[in-house]
């Protein structure tokens, strides 16, 4: 997964006030970013499939709406 150079410092300031905030430790620029890198390969995926799941199932009921649609033209 790649992101630019903006998304990046963007989500590892995120990841390092998380830090901060909940956990009361600092964590530095380097460790941020492998723990973005680390998430991004391991866990990102699940959530990349999740969003394509939840498009599925919209798309689907949209087709579902325009299905009946036509059936009330019909009749």
């Amino acid at each position: 997964m790649e992101f630019s150079k903006e998304e990046k410092v963007a989500i590892v300031s995120k990841i390092q006030a998380w830090f901060s905030d909940e956990l009361g430790q600092e964590i530095g620029q380097f460790d941020a970013e492998f723990l973005l890198d680390f998430m991004g390969e391991e866990v990102g995926k699940y959530f990349y499939n999740r969003g394509l799941y939840d498009a599925q199932a919209i798309l689907e009921g949209r087709m579902e709406a325009i299905t009946e649609a036509i059936a009330e033209l019909e009749k």
